[in-house]
């Protein structure tokens, strides 16, 4: 039975090669863009998961408190907290810092270049599960001057990862002993480092003593508990630790597991928030939509075209058949259609994934060696088949002999109904999906575009470091003269991403009881002019007025939140020095265009700049970045030329919105073609069903336009309907995705229009191409035989 089963389900695939098409073809891609993104939401989901220890690994968690202003949670800390943390608490086994990425000179023999790692205490590689394939993980960091480091590394400079011993020189300045290699650090790792070396060098260093203060942050912890310890248990234990031994009283404590990291770095209402968890939530709604659409072809299909197998049914009936061995038949054979669409869909998966992976930054391969793998696609390949068949196998197995054997088959309104209620769900979820794209495009764009207060365009930099940082002021005057270089100026760090922050700010008026969080920059003269900031009123920096270091540039929103009408002149304290406001320049943004605009206070610190602006002059980019590097190798020849534009670290700030918009942007592309597809099959179902029709119709005269009207409106209409229901649901879904933003672009009209005509347009052409082939038949062959 089985075997006669199948052959009919095959003589039918090839007695109706459009239909069959259209359905295969349609759930491939259905499955290639589910299988794409599962694949992508499995490797997010598998962030960080390979630690041995990870259900005991946290990340402490800083919140400040600032009444009436914006509070501000964080994973900085202070220096002191992870010893504490573990002397004070028994829940706690294990503890570690581990310093924000640092970028260090590597030098031996000949070879010379910047790496990028983390100074880390003895207990890391105690917590963590990077392993060694040389050296003990227990004492490779005990000692001084020690570093361990990855076998990508290693072989960079000495060919071999048989390196114990070896000596690195750092910055041309300390030895550092190799005491232990790595096996690289897995691309799901939120921490991702070249090297290792012990934090205790670190804190040494002069300009880093303010870590062992416990009213500075600037360093991250992390603590394993024992396995009988949880988070809940002591939160609360740990909650106000800190104010015991700081000056501040706004401060409290407590735990993320090092599990949530990765998907969940956004904090809101100073506790665990969104993140990258929310684009995991959308994609795999995504993924089910397009193949629900998928599926829907389908069912609509299968139906539609019932008749064609009514006579089947009944004869099948006649003989002794029982509904439920029909029922089974039917599922069957959708089940068929759908192995054969998911063996295609790995063929597309596999063809597309090069490009998905260099487009995403991930490197996602098809476990054909996993049974996981397999037993996934073959769930997909169950579960679509069932679902897309379950309908018309219950429908068609309902057929009664008696009716459809005297050929008066006749569907009922609600069968078309019913029918007509799944193209508009298909269109619905396309024109949500256009929607959508619509406006993280619109946002992303809007990001790129918007002026932010300053410009970026046309602005390198350098870091300030070895005999750069000694010289800085003989370094500077030279580049001003040279070509190509229009400006040049210096701050302590990049000014759109201001991570210096804090409270204690006083000035005339204060309410005592409201504390407000301001951001910090410290630059030279010419950081002003460098990057085009705008002066309100006042002055900038100068040195025809002396003693300027007692002064202090203020921005708009700073002046807002103090209540000054006359702010030059006025006088703000902080930490105890007070200093006067010269000047009030235009807001510019210091952070992400998520955050509202911060209030900034601006210091004049030639001494403590860590980077170095240089504005080219339009069209001479080339020359002045061959100035720059002439200038930065004589003055510091034993170090590297890198150099970075600020643009592209703007650029970078957005990567993941703007990978997002594109995959958005494809995926609602998929979804279309499939729902089209299906409107094609459907149009062309019509056009048979009404073969007769249309030939009478010629005959008494109608004309091509006409007869594809008629043919399309019925169509168009439940598009229309469709957009009507899609509008509001869209606009719903995107009005709580920009809220993420402080700034963001506005959800015109034209959005929903644009979309809904987009439909139309697409479901026109799709339709009129049938219609117009139908409209242009010989009538004489229409009504020639029956």
């Amino acid at each position: 039975m089985f075997k006669n089963y199948l052959k009919i389900a095959f003589r039918n695939l090839l007695r109706h090669k459009i239909f069959s098409f259209i359905n295969i073809f349609g759930l491939a891609l259905g499955m290639t863009c589910s299988i794409l993104i599962m694949l992508w939401v499995r490797d997010e989901l598998r962030f960080n998961r390979f630690h041995a220890n990870l259900n005991d690994l946290y990340r402490v968690i800083e919140e400040q408190h600032y009444p009436g202003g914006e509070n501000l949670t964080m994973s900085s800390t202070p220096g002191t907290l992870a010893e504490a943390l573990k002397k004070e608490f028994p829940e706690v086994s294990h503890a570690t810092k581990v310093s924000w990425d640092e970028q260090v000179l590597f030098t031996h023999g000949d070879k010379s270049f910047k790496e990028t790692g983390n100074y880390v205490s003895p207990d890391f590689l105690r917590m963590f599960s990077f392993s060694l394939v040389a050296g003990n993980a227990n004492t490779a960091l005990n000692q001084p001057n020690s570093v361990v480091i990855t076998e990508t590394l290693a072989k960079k400079y000495f060919g071999t990862t048989q390196v114990l011993g070896q000596v690195f020189k750092i910055n041309n300045a300390d030895s550092y002993k190799i005491t232990g290699v790595l096996r690289d650090v897995p691309k799901n790792s939120s921490l991702q480092f070249s090297y290792l070396m012990p934090v205790n060098d670190y804190e040494a260093k002069p300009d880093k003593q303010w870590l062992k203060s416990w009213d500075s942050n600037g360093i991250r912890t992390f603590v394993q508990l024992h396995p009988n310890a949880t988070k809940a248990g002591l939160d609360p234990k740990i909650e106000e630790f800190i104010t015991q031994n700081s000056k501040q009283t706004h401060i409290k404590l407590f735990l993320q597991p090092v599990k949530d990291m990765y998907l969940r770095s956004d904090f809101q209402n100073d506790r665990v928030g969104g993140g990258r968890i929310a684009y995991v939530r959308l994609f795999s709604v995504v993924a089910v939509f397009v193949l629900l659409i998928a599926c829907i072809n389908f069912m609509n299909l299968s139906t539609a075209r019932s008749a064609k197998r009514a006579k089947e049914v009944g004869v099948r009936k006649v003989i002794g058949a029982v509904r439920s061995v029909l029922v089974g038949q039917f599922i069957g054979e959708s089940m068929l259609i759908s192995l054969l669409a998911i063996f295609i869909s790995i063929g597309l998966t596999q063809l597309f994934l090069p490009a998905f992976n260099e487009f995403t930054g991930k490197s996602i391969m098809l476990g054909y060696a996993e049974p996981a793998f397999w037993g996934s696609l073959l769930g997909i390949a169950l579960i679509t088949g069932l679902v897309a068949g379950s309908y018309p196998a219950l429908f068609l197995s309902s057929f009664k002999p008696v009716t459809v054997l005297k050929g008066t088959l006749k569907f009922s309104n609600s069968v078309a109904l019913f029918r007509k209620g799944l193209v508009v769900f298909q269109f619905v979820l396309s024109a949500i999906l256009i929607i959508s794209t619509l406006v993280v495009y619109r946002q992303v764009e809007y990001i790129r575009s918007k002026n932010i207060g300053l410009s970026r365009e046309n602005v390198a930099y350098v870091s300030l470091e070895g005999d750069l940082s000694k010289n800085a002021e003989a370094f500077k005057n030279q580049l001003a003269q040279a070509p190509g270089i229009k400006a040049v100026g210096a701050a302590n760090q990049s000014p759109i991403a201001v991570g210096n922050n804090g409270g204690g700010v006083a000035w005339r008026g204060k309410d005592p009881g409201i504390d407000i969080l301001f951001s910090f920059l410290q630059t030279d003269y010419g950081f002003p002019q460098t990057l085009d900031v705008q002066l309100k009123e006042g002055r900038f920096f100068s040195k025809e007025f002396g003693a300027d270091s007692s002064k202090v540039l203020v921005n708009e929103e700073a002046v807002r939140i103090m209540g000054f009408k006359e702010p030059l002149g006025e006088k703000i304290t902080l930490n105890g020095q007070e200093v006067n406001i010269v000047g009030v320049v235009k807001d510019f943004h210091v952070t992400s265009l998520h955050a509202p605009m911060q209030p900034l206070l601006i210091f004049l610190s030639p001494q403590n700049a860590n980077f170095l602006f240089v504005r080219t002059e339009a069209g001479k980019t080339k020359e002045a970045l061959a100035s720059l590097e002439n200038l930065t190798k004589r003055f510091n020849p034993n170090y590297p030329f890198n150099y970075r534009f600020l643009d592209e670290d703007f650029e970078q700030m957005y990567r993941s919105e703007a990978v997002i918009g594109k995959l958005a942007n494809y995926f609602a592309g998929i979804a279309i073609v499939i729902s089209c597809l299906g409107l094609f099959g459907l149009a062309l179902f019509t056009a048979e069903q009404r073969t007769k029709e249309i030939g009478i119709r010629k005959v008494l005269g109608a004309s091509v336009s006409g007869i594809v009207a008629m043919l399309s409106k019925d169509f168009l209409k439940l598009v229309l309907i469709a957009n009507l229901i899609a509008w509001p649901l869209g606009w719903y879904l995107m009005h709580n995705w920009l809220q993420n933003y402080a700034f963001r672009a506005d959800m015109g009209w034209w959005i929903f229009v644009l979309a809904g005509g987009a439909t139309l347009l697409i479901a026109l052409l799709t339709v009129s191409f049938q219609a117009v082939r139908a409209a242009l038949t010989n009538p004489v062959q229409s009504l020639r035989s029956e």
